[in-house]
């Protein structure tokens, strides 16, 4: 499914090309202690593995500033060439003066403009911009309403106090044209002090879903720069996952939007590539980008005789997601596959028809047998109690057969270009 991008200008970050004429970017967020180096490429790692194609780490003091190089380095060594995008507030300006090697290192820096101080707003901004022109790096102006530039904002909010009253705007309509005023008025002056145009890229973060859509459909009339979109502080759970869904699936289906990020809360302990996983079912749902074959399942009902097919279903989409980080080298076109695991006769057989691969178990009273189908036809009956494990090697089978193998190619991007 082709749908109509808005149109930008390219930036280069790292080597991804991010813009309308290349592919939305996954981006994701560490949350480890940067100064602890190990901890953060282990975790930026395994956001790599899982999908991630930027990571962005905090910078927010020295120990972390004096990290970032060997935070990347360490990468390297373990074959991980991913962007590594630092993210400033307060002390910018400080840190990427104070320590350029981790303004070399880095392959995008992340601005806020709601605080690089008050008193010395404009003067601190130039100072980060004129790192990022010295070391060629683009940067992303990143408002967020939970650290809006309040001296902008009391500005606005006292003009729009100063209109008549039936041409008064309500607050909530103020903040949001704060936020995008704060972000083209940063890029304005960031273009002043010498950063190219296509070395920008603006996001207006908010975390309620419709005042997400409205920022961003007005930010994107206003600007060829290209955008990055997340809800900030998502939630945890089904609530984080189900609002971001509904706000970037409304945007992108649009043609708005050129990086995304899940914000996603973890449990203690949890996995920080859920956030990555959201992000990629969500382009892949919008047929925007496949990254993973993906298993159809029905829900389950009264015709099912146990949770065999639930089980057989998780299974499959784990093994799937286990094999692709070899599989995207070796077979290119197996993240378009389609598996269908399918619990009865009802819906069973006509869904594995439309998938590259499906089965059909036997539900309550049907015969103790599972057919599989292959591209639509039937390729054969199931029986006994190895059916797991057997469909499991007509999966590897079919991969074998249908996507060609290469040898997987080296890469060649480094995180600090």
């Amino acid at each position: 499914m082709v749908l109509q991008r808005r149109k930008t200008v390219t930036v280069e970050v790292g080597g991804v090309r991010v813009g309308s004429e290349h592919p939305v970017v996954v981006q994701s967020m560490t949350n480890t202690d940067t100064a602890d180096v190990e901890g953060t490429v282990r975790q930026v790692a395994a956001l790599w593995r899982a999908g991630s194609e930027v990571v962005r780490v905090t910078v927010n003091n020295e120990a972390s500033a004096r990290a970032v190089p060997h935070l990347v380095e360490g990468l390297a060594a373990r074959g991980v060439f991913v962007p590594i995008v630092g993210d400033f507030h307060y002390n910018g300006h400080l840190l990427l003066t104070k320590y350029p090697e981790c303004a070399r290192a880095l392959a995008k820096y992340r601005i806020n403009p709601g605080n690089v101080g008050a008193k010395r707003h404009d003067e601190n901004f130039r100072t980060i911009v004129e790192q990022a022109i010295r070391w060629e790096k683009p940067v992303r102006i990143g408002v967020n309403w939970g650290s809006l530039d309040q001296a902008l904002l009391t500005e606005m909010m006292n003009t729009n106090a100063r209109m008549p009253e039936a041409e008064r705007l309500d607050a909530q309509e103020v903040l949001r044209n704060a936020m995008i005023e704060s972000a083209l008025r940063s890029a304005a002056l960031a273009e002043e002090t010498g950063l190219p145009h296509d070395r920008i890229l603006l996001s207006a973060k908010v975390s309620g879903v419709q005042d997400l859509v409205a920022v961003y459909r007005k930010l994107a009339r206003l600007c060829d720069y290209p955008l990055h979109l997340g809800l900030t502080e998502a939630g945890m759970g089904a609530k984080g996952i189900v609002a971001s869904a509904a706000g970037l699936a409304i945007l992108l289906q649009e043609g708005i939007g050129d990086t995304i990020r899940v914000s996603l809360t973890p449990k203690p302990g949890g996995d920080r590539a859920e956030e990555v996983h959201v992000a990629q079912q969500i382009l892949q749902s919008l047929e925007i980008r496949s990254f993973s074959p993906q298993v159809t399942s029905c829900p389950g009902c009264g015709r099912t005789t146990s949770t065999y097919f639930q089980k057989l279903a998780e299974d499959i989409q784990g093994y799937l997601r286990e094999q692709m980080p070899a599989w995207r080298e070796r077979h290119p076109g197996v993240e378009e596959m389609k598996v269908a695991v399918m619990g009865c006769v009802v819906n069973g057989p006509g869904e594995s028809k439309h998938a590259n691969l499906g089965i059909s178990l036997p539900g309550t009273f049907e015969e103790p047998k599972a057919p599989v189908y292959v591209d639509g036809e039937h390729y054969i009956t199931l029986k006994g109690d190895h059916i797991a494990a057997e469909f499991q090697e007509i999966l590897e089978e079919y991969v074998r057969t249908r996507y060609t193998a290469r040898e997987p190619v080296a890469a060649t991007v480094t995180a600090g270009t």
